[in-house]
């Protein structure tokens, strides 16, 4: 690596041509995104099951998505970023693919411009953006999608970067207001920029050298200081609010389940293996568990080993001052995620390194090139070198992107490199759920209680395959210990009613089900289940007012549909009541029950032709449905008779529905509510 520095601003084309390779090099890496789906892992918080996101850009999506706090955390360019990609591609897995490699192109251009632009080193910041560009701890930044807010937050990073080394140039109100404009955006895509602040002030000491060592004429300036204020009350807003949205979520780690010691002795170890990760990326996955303990002396050797680094750089300061702000750089910005506060089950994650692995690239960078120019070897042996080492990276991080292709892949992989990983278990179980392999699913629950008793997600997990197993004693056992262990579990609130109704404890039901509203308002199975259970205790009218708050929040709700629609008719609205039916057809036209109970409205109108087609849809579809049957030989009596006064308003002419079919239908809603990892 090239250690003489470019003229002015470099030559033009030579920028140019790097800015080309440097985008096709990292997009040759990610090819394998084309034939990526959806991950069963947060991609349906964000993306795929939720109802504000899959409707597109619409401005009651932009209102919820500045006063979220859905998927514990506040970041609401985030939330429209995605709305914008179903906007343009509705749910084409590739295209919000494409749309995350693209901004990570765009992070290694903007990484090489603030570099060259703030340095005038072209080949060293080249190298800086190509290592970036290329690293495979980033894969899982760029191939999950849910990890856009990573991708954002560097963007607009970069962005405040490249304003304040305009705006130290030539100090102004307008371009501390871009400053401050594109900070605020890095804040709002993901909070984990609140350290930006303290970067400045590295960026001050190098490369933008505001204040110097050396020259006493620059030493350090209050004003300095006083620039940065504004920007570090914003952060410290950014701090509160994160916590307060983490902590109401569930997300933050209590000093029971993670203490002080080990949370300290984690963040000390991390930091060594995110830079053995660097040199080695090797076995990297997308769950790392929490280690049971951590020995005293891998504890000690991380300190020892960081402190020595630390006092380097800082007796290294005036002469090679590079090494201070990018190991600095390192230290600060992964702060908020090294676990001293932890959120989340995991013990370092992958994602963690986008941002702060810059500062060690630049040391690594700037060091050798130093090295190289001093010393009587080939001038291009350094630059080779360079080129190899980012050929591998590119080559390693196009396998670690393909192992991100789907669900299963991605958490056998986690299997493989990992050891009782609580998370991969109970993703696999919810895969093989899904698929029907109930005994397989609860193969992998269990493996992840051994290895995790109190992981709320799989005791939820596990209760909705024993329900399907018809052990529901059992079931409520583990969504009574699910909701132990996490109190605001709204997924397991509501699977624990619905248990419950089965047992016939409709009071003790209805309690979890309020529960899973108060914890989660915009829950519409738990409104619906609600419903339920107020129809068993007669209180028809509240009943169908919940029906309405399940389907004002997702109208697709056919359950909904159909439970209100049996409200309606036992209220006598038997309009509505067809209407409901009606629209629960739209949605789902081979729904056996709704045909039975549409005829049987329709028959109760007087509507005998239309209610005939329906009982025999009904027979048609679900030929053992004795009710449907029996309906059916009645309306076709009654048609030929083409008397009503024999059935309108009459409860007894006509079937609702058997037990048999009762069964069969509230199976229809088992599955929806079960909890990802």
């Amino acid at each position: 690596m090239q250690s003489t520095r470019s003229k002015g601003v470099g030559n033009s084309t030579a920028v140019f041509l790097i800015a080309v390779l440097l985008a096709v090099m990292t997009l040759s890496a990610y090819w394998p995104v084309k034939g990526h789906d959806f991950l069963e892992y947060d991609d349906d918080l964000y993306v795929t099951a939720n109802r504000q996101v899959r409707q597109g850009l619409t401005w009651e999506g932009v209102s919820w998505a500045f006063g979220a706090g859905h998927a514990k955390n506040w970041h609401p360019v985030t939330w429209i970023s995605h709305m914008a990609d179903v906007e343009l591609f509705g749910m084409e897995a590739r295209a919000h693919h494409w749309i995350n490699v693209a901004f990570h192109i765009l992070n290694a251009l903007l990484l090489f411009y603030l570099l060259h632009g703030t340095t005038g080193f072209m080949w060293r910041s080249a190298f800086v953006a190509a290592f970036f560009a290329l690293h495979p701890l980033h894969v899982e930044s760029v191939a999950w999608i849910s990890e856009r807010k990573d991708l954002l937050c560097a963007f607009f990073w970069l962005l405040t970067l490249l304003a304040y080394a305009g705006y130290a140039r030539r100090p102004g109100l307008r371009r501390y207001g871009a400053v401050v404009v594109f900070f605020i955006l890095a804040l709002m895509s993901k909070p984990m920029a609140v350290t930006l602040p303290f970067v400045l002030i590295l960026m001050d000491v190098w490369p933008l050298q505001r204040f110097s060592f050396q020259d006493q004429g620059r030493g350090f300036s209050w004003g300095l200081l006083r620039e940065k204020i504004p920007l570090m009350g914003l952060s410290a807003a950014s701090c509160l609010i994160t916590y307060l949205v983490q902590k109401s979520g569930g997300a933050v780690g209590t000093l029971g389940a993670y203490p002080p010691a080990g949370r300290f002795a984690n963040a000390l170890v991390s930091y060594v293996r995110y830079m053995g990760n660097m040199f080695w990326p090797a076995d990297l996955t997308v769950f790392y568990p929490y280690p049971e303990k951590i020995s005293a002396w891998q504890t000690a050797g991380a300190a020892m080993l960081l402190i020595a680094i630390t006092l380097l750089a800082i007796v290294a300061i005036k002469r090679r001052p590079w090494l201070a702000s990018g190991w600095f750089w390192f230290l600060g910005t992964l702060i908020p995620v090294i676990g001293l506060v932890q959120i989340g089950l995991q013990s370092h994650a992958d994602r963690y390194t986008y941002v702060p692995l810059i500062g060690l690239f630049v040391i690594v960078v700037w060091t050798v090139s130093e090295f190289a120019g001093q010393r009587p070897f080939p001038r291009n042996l350094s630059s080779a070198a360079g080129l190899a080492a980012v050929t591998l990276l590119g080559i390693s991080s196009c396998f670690q992107t393909a192992h991100w292709k789907d669900t299963h892949t991605l958490f056998t992989r986690a299997l493989a490199v990992t050891e009782n990983n609580y998370v991969a278990h109970n993703a696999l179980g919810i895969l093989e759920a899904r698929k029907g392999n109930r005994t397989e699913a609860a193969a992998h629950y269990q493996t992840a209680l051994t290895a995790k008793p109190d992981y709320a997600s799989v005791h939820n997990n596990l209760g909705l395959v024993l329900v399907e197993q018809g052990m529901t004693e059992q079931a409520v056992f583990h969504y009574h210990e699910a909701v132990r262990i996490d109190p605001k579990f709204s997924r397991a609130h509501n699977n624990l009613g619905a248990a419950l109704m089965r047992q016939n404890k409709i009071d003790e039901a209805m309690a979890h089900f309020r529960r899973a509203i108060e914890t989660d308002s915009d829950y519409p199975e738990a409104y619906n289940n609600l419903g339920n259970a107020l129809v068993k205790k007669g209180k028809i009218d509240e009943a169908i007012e919940n029906y309405r708050r399940a389907l004002k929040i997702e109208p697709s709700l056919v359950m909904a549909h159909y439970n209100l629609g049996n409200a309606l008719a036992a209220a006598s609205d038997l309009d509505g009541a067809a209407g409901a039916y009606f629209e629960a057809l739209r949605l789902d036209t081979d729904f056996t029950q709704v045909h039975n109970n549409l005829g049987t409205v329709l028959a109760r109108k007087g509507d005998f032709g239309r209610a005939v087609e329906h009982f025999q849809l009904a027979v048609q579809y679900f030929p053992e449905d004795a009710a449907a049957r029996k309906n059916l030989e009645k309306a076709l009596e009654f048609r030929e008779k083409q008397d009503p006064s024999e059935v309108i308003g009459s409860k007894t002419n006509l079937i609702y529905q058997s037990d048999e079919n009762r069964d069969r239908t509230e199976k229809r809603s088992i599955g929806r509510n079960r909890e990802h990892p």
